[in-house]
């Protein structure tokens, strides 16, 4: 008996479902190691350790930070959200959860964006450190709100339907 064929068309959905779920799980990789990457800038560690630890933000670690957050930011836009905004998304859900949400996502970009511009040539004066504390506070509440809302873009693409 002679195995089945799939069409042109199953093997591309195939393909483009695989892609998607790999971008999904880069984003959300991505997003983890920017998370960990701010918390070691903010000084945020495990309950036990918090007495005895409070480093001083060094420029580098700062520097780092931002680059992981750029790329962040980017592969959503990129890989993400542009597919949705150039139409080629079918799935009515995901167009539905788009536009429910992404003016949000962009609001929060723009602050990503704004902080890495802002500290791109951090050298860790007063002014700076005052100014980056917080700074520092708002981009927790900002990346917070940003995962909510990516999630909800992201159950909507990683639904069957």
């Amino acid at each position: 008996m002679a195995s089945p064929q799939l069409s042109t068309e199953a093997v591309e959905n195939t393909d483009r479902r695989t892609r998607l779920n790999e971008t999904i799980q880069s984003l959300i990789q991505l997003r983890q190691e920017m998370f960990v990457s701010y918390c070691q800038l903010a000084g945020i560690s495990a309950f036990d350790q918090r007495s005895v630890e409070r480093p001083a933000t060094q420029s580098e670690q700062l520097r780092s930070f931002c680059q992981v957050m750029v790329d962040y930011t980017a592969m959503g836009h990129f890989e993400v959200y542009q597919r949705i905004i150039d139409g080629k998304e079918r799935r009515v859900a995901v167009k539905e959860m788009a536009t429910k949400v992404y003016p949000g996502i962009a609001d929060t970009t723009n602050f990503l964006v704004d902080f890495n511009d802002k500290y791109v040539d951090f050298k860790g004066s007063e002014e700076e450190m005052d100014s980056l504390d917080t700074d520092l506070s708002k981009l927790g509440e900002v990346i917070a709100v940003r995962g909510d809302l990516e999630d909800q873009i992201l159950a909507a693409l990683a639904a069957k339907k």
